[in-house]
C-alpha cells in the first residue's frame, strides 16, 4: 500500500489552473492525477467516482464554491479525502470556514511548486500539518476571531495526561520528530499517541486537533 501512487483530484473553475497543476503533478514520481472539475458540485461527484487520497480545492468557485464542497466531502460514507485549499489570498475569510468543514492545510497559489509537491506528501501521508507559513498564519487569525465557534474543555477529558500533552505541541505546529525530541520519546510513540487522541476525540486530522485545542481554550495564541 505505501508504494501506491497518491491520487490526487484538482478542482478549480480555470481550466488553464488545472491543466497546470495537471500537467507538474503527472510529471511527479509517485503521484498520480485522477480527474479535475470546474466547480464545488463536480468535486463531489469526482471524488465519489475516483477516491482520490487528496483534493486540491479552489476556494472561490460559481455556485457551488471550495467552502461548501469541502463540506459535502467530509459528508460521505467512508473514509474520505484530505483536502488542501487553495487560495490566492494571505488571509481569505473563506478559508477561515474551511478549517471548520475539515480541510487538510492551505496553499497560496502562487506558491512555489516544490511547495505543492511537498504539500500534497504530507497532508496524504497524515503525518504533519503543512509546513508554509500560510498555514500558521490562518490558524493564528482564525482562533483570534471573536465570532469564531467555543469548545468545552471537557472534550478533553478522555485524553491521558501524556495526550493532552502531545494535543497542546501539535497546536503549537510541531511535527511528530519534533515532539519525539521535545518529549525525549520515540517518534512512533508519538504517532500513535496522535492517532489516540484523534480516535477519542472524534477529529480527522491534526488540523483538527490544533482548532479544537485553541476553539477549547487549551491552549491559546502566543503560548
Amino acid at each position: 500500500m505505501d508504494d501506491a501512487p497518491i491520487r490526487v483530484a484538482i478542482v478549480d473553475d480555470m481550466a488553464m489552473v488545472r491543466a497546470g497543476f495537471g500537467a507538474l503533478l503527472e510529471a511527479q514520481e509517485g503521484i498520480t492525477v485522477v480527474g479535475d472539475a470546474s466547480d464545488g458540485a463536480g468535486a463531489v461527484d469526482l471524488v465519489t467516482r475516483t477516491q482520490p487520497d487528496v483534493v486540491l480545492m479552489d476556494i472561490r468557485m460559481p455556485e457551488v464554491d471550495g467552502l461548501e464542497a469541502t463540506r459535502r466531502i467530509g459528508a460521505l460514507d467512508g473514509e474520505t479525502p484530505r483536502i488542501i485549499i487553495l487560495t490566492t489570498f494571505d488571509l481569505d475569510s473563506y478559508v477561515f470556514e474551511a478549517l471548520r468543514a475539515g480541510a487538510s492545510g492551505f496553499l497560496l497559489k502562487d506558491a512555489p511548486a516544490s511547495d505543492l509537491i511537498h504539500a500534497i506528501r504530507v497532508v496524504a501521508g497524515g503525518d504533519a500539518l503543512l509546513a508554509p507559513s500560510i498555514t500558521r498564519s490562518l490558524i493564528a487569525e482564525f482562533v483570534a476571531r471573536p465570532e469564531r465557534s467555543q469548545r468545552d474543555p471537557e472534550m478533553f477529558r478522555e485524553l491521558t495526561e501524556r495526550e493532552v500533552e502531545v494535543t497542546k505541541l501539535v497546536a503549537r505546529g510541531l511535527s511528530n520528530a519534533e515532539i519525539a525530541a521535545e518529549m525525549v520519546v520515540a517518534e512512533q510513540t508519538v504517532k500513535t499517541h496522535v492517532s489516540r487522541v484523534l480516535m477519542k476525540l472524534g477529529l480527522r486530522d491534526r488540523t483538527q486537533i490544533i482548532v479544537a485545542a485553541y476553539e477549547s481554550g487549551l491552549v491559546t495564541v502566543g503560548s
